[in-house]
């Protein structure tokens, strides 16, 4: 394939079309107000956004209950005086043509006690002196994802992306390490896996056949197990459950280290499985138009674009315009990224980024 190919639309199960295969990752600025509001700085990133030629934009961790809080400043979707907010955000990226999703997002166990957090461990043992939740306190939060959903859909959005990585409580339950539940959430990989699905279905059958569903999955850390998350993979695949998977890789072209798949690309273990209408992407160092080309001859439906549309918002537009275009080289300076329209309270977010912005600048 071409980099042309990357302009070519692309078909979900349900919902509209989305123009090309570029999706923007969902990206945690921690520029919304304390209680969870959209933020004018919010407004403007997705402003930028919807005239930066993407096919489907995501919002940030957006928090499906006040105590599943994991940041300061982070999005929320867990009461309708979120409504006002994000309905401006969806009307913003559509009328800038590219499909939106709010990502649906609970800290689990480390939500943050200091912000409001109300720490929801899987089991006894994760944190000291706090208890697993209760089987009631799961299906409590699993309802809390469904409501959060309609009220995306309520606010004009395409669809949700549920975050099922990186330790949070979707990714915990399906952790053996940090699951040693005796309940129907726990023991087999088929009850470990029973919240996510619990969720997706739940919000299919509350929102209906015209809204998206994504799944964001990684498969490092938090003793996850690849073999695990395979399979489970291939039943929702073979279910056709979700619109599509978004595997966040902290690098697209990283290899397997031990186990069965040894030396294959982490890509390869779940592009290799049979998807029927589930399409598939990936996120992780994907800087220049080339790399994002040849993710779709490794498989891929479309790429996940995260560090390299902060650097440059129009991204896609670029790619278009030179198939040969490569991110600025980091670290970048603070003026550099104020200069391409970037909140100071984001830039202070990706201070935290490990060399992403210049020390000192």
């Amino acid at each position: 394939m071409s980099v042309s190919d990357l302009f070519k639309p692309l078909t979900f199960l349900h919902g509209p079309v989305m123009r090309n295969r570029f999706m923007m990752a969902p990206l945690t600025s921690q520029q919304s107000d304390f209680d969870g509001t959209a933020s004018k700085y919010d407004q403007f990133w997705m402003e930028q956004l919807a005239q930066s030629g993407y096919g489907l934009i995501q919002t940030s961790a957006s928090t499906v209950e006040a105590g599943a809080i994991a940041f300061e400043r982070q999005l929320g979707i867990h009461s309708d005086k979120h409504l006002p907010g994000l309905t401006k955000m969806a009307t913003a990226i559509r009328e800038g043509g590219a499909l939106s999703a709010v990502q649906l997002h609970h800290a689990g166990h480390r939500a943050v006690p200091s912000l409001g957090g109300i720490p929801a461990p899987a089991s006894s043992k994760t944190l000291k002196d706090i208890k697993a939740i209760s089987t009631e306190e799961v299906e409590r939060i699993r309802d809390s994802f469904i409501e959060a959903a309609k009220r995306a859909q309520l606010a004009g959005f395409d669809g949700v992306s549920v975050h099922g990585a990186f330790g949070w409580i979707l990714s915990e339950f399906l952790s053996p390490n940090l699951n040693d539940r005796k309940d129907k959430y726990g023991g087999s990989v088929e009850n470990r896996a029973r919240f996510t699905i619990e969720v997706i279905e739940g919000i299919r059958k509350a929102c209906g056949n015209n809204f998206q569903i994504g799944w964001r999955l990684s498969i490092e850390r938090y003793g996850l197990r690849l073999e695990e998350l395979r399979e489970i993979t291939a039943k929702i695949f073979d279910k056709e459950l979700i619109d599509y998977l978004d595997l966040a890789l902290w690098d697209s072209a990283q290899l397997v280290r031990e186990g069965a798949f040894q030396g294959k690309t982490m890509l390869s273990v779940f592009t290799e499985l049979p998807r029927k209408g589930v399409r598939l992407g990936a996120a992780g160092k994907i800087m220049s138009a080339q790399r994002a080309g040849e993710l779709l001859d490794e498989g891929c439906d479309f790429v996940l674009i995260a560090r390299a549309g902060i650097l440059q918002r129009d991204f896609p537009l670029q790619v278009k315009a030179n198939p040969m275009y490569d991110s600025p080289k980091l670290p970048v300076t603070a003026d550099f990224l104020r200069e391409g329209g970037l909140s100071e309270r984001f830039i202070e977010t990706m201070r935290g980024w490990q060399t992403f912005v210049k020390p000192g600048s």
